[in-house]
């Protein structure tokens, strides 16, 4: 008969409850984690992919946005120019992200390759575009209240507004503005 060491014993609890108390540490910290990330994600940022030319050269194909889901809930109002991640009208399972153009009572006339606002003269000053429009037939967009009227500062390849079957977005419907571009590389869009 061997006679046991009463050491190994009680040294092979200690290790068996140092590696269940560092496995809960780390369960802890990786729950934490995700309830922190579900927060953000949730109630402070808006995070979308830009699958499309719609938005370049301000957002490239396949560039990562953030946005702020709290800009437009405490700070401000949406404004023209702005870039907004918000829930295609015509799929609302789909979000997309544009820059706004037309805001609530504006008319927004396209002539001739512009855009004109209320009836100006002068076309809207849209130093972000690519390359100029190609010159349409001649559209007129009459913009709800509580409603924007959106458009990709790519216009010769964006699907927007003008041509979308239910035309303008519902403040409801944005989740947010965008602020900066994270991947490839960091870029203020704001």
């Amino acid at each position: 008969m061997t006679e046991q060491n009463p050491h190994t014993k009680s040294g092979n609890k200690e290790k068996e409850n140092d590696l269940g108390r560092e496995l809960l540490n780390w369960l802890q910290v990786i729950v934490s984690a995700a309830l922190i990330a579900f927060c953000l994600n949730s109630f402070i940022i808006a995070n979308s992919r830009v699958p499309s030319a719609s938005m370049e050269n301000t957002i490239m194909t396949g560039d990562r946005v953030i946005g702020s889901r709290l800009s437009y809930q405490f700070f401000e109002e949406p404004k023209r120019g702005d870039i907004i991640i918000f829930r295609w009208p015509d799929n609302e399972k789909i979000l997309f992200v544009k820059r706004i153009i037309g805001l609530p009572g504006e008319t927004v006339e396209i002539r001739n390759g512009a855009v004109y606002i209320n009836g100006s003269e002068t076309p809207l000053d849209e130093p972000y575009l690519r390359e100029a429009m190609t010159p349409e037939p001649d559209m007129s967009f009459t913009v709800p209240e509580d409603a924007y009227f959106c458009m990709g500062d790519n216009r010769n390849e964006s699907m927007d507004a003008r041509y979308w079957k239910h035309t303008f977005v519902f403040r409801n419907k944005i989740l947010a503005k965008v602020i900066f571009r994270y991947w490839p590389g960091f870029k203020m869009l704001q």
